[in-house]
């Protein structure tokens, strides 16, 4: 007879057994035609330009960090909360159970709330927004040629409308 755990494990290589079937059938049933449309890189329906190794702001990543470390406080407070209210385990222990669990938790959220404002005091918190390069390129069409189809094509200016309800 299989303990629990090896009725788990089977269920794995079970699981990993129909995964492989079935990326193995569907190698087999679908088409295989690629050409140059579909080997290009797709970049929301553009074509793609430039480097794709393009430099974005490592604040992504603080804001992250910070959604990860409040969300891994939610983690611990949860099943806190659940022992907490349990009357029969305060009961037991004259009511110190209680509370040692709360100053505990107090300690745990002072904690966070003081990174939180180490992080807001020292900026991390706040956005920059990062100066655009406009990009140069190198072309023997003289710029005069550019700024006259550019004004060509520039939004003409409308002419004013009278207010409503005058005549």
């Amino acid at each position: 007879m299989l303990s629990d755990f090896g009725i788990i494990l089977l269920f794995i290589l079970a699981a990993f057994a129909f995964i492989s079937l079935v990326l193995f059938g569907a190698s087999f049933l679908r088409p295989d035609r690629p050409n140059v449309e579909k080997m290009s890189t797709y970049e929301s329906g553009e074509e793609p330009v430039g480097n794709a190794n393009v430099q974005f702001n490592i604040r992504f990543y603080v804001v992250a960090l910070i959604f990860v470390l409040f969300d891994v406080e939610l983690v611990f407070l949860f099943p806190w909360a659940t022992v907490f209210g349990q009357k029969t385990l305060i009961n037991e222990t004259k009511g110190l159970w209680g509370w040692f669990s709360l100053a505990e938790m107090s300690i745990f959220v002072l904690t966070l709330a003081l990174g939180l404002a180490y992080a807001w005091v020292k900026g991390y918190l706040s956005w920059v927004k990062p100066q655009q390069k406009i990009p140069t390129v190198d072309t023997k069409v003289p710029q005069s040629l550019y700024d006259q189809v550019n004004k060509k094509y520039q939004p003409k200016a409308k002419a004013s409308q009278p207010a409503s309800g005058t005549v």
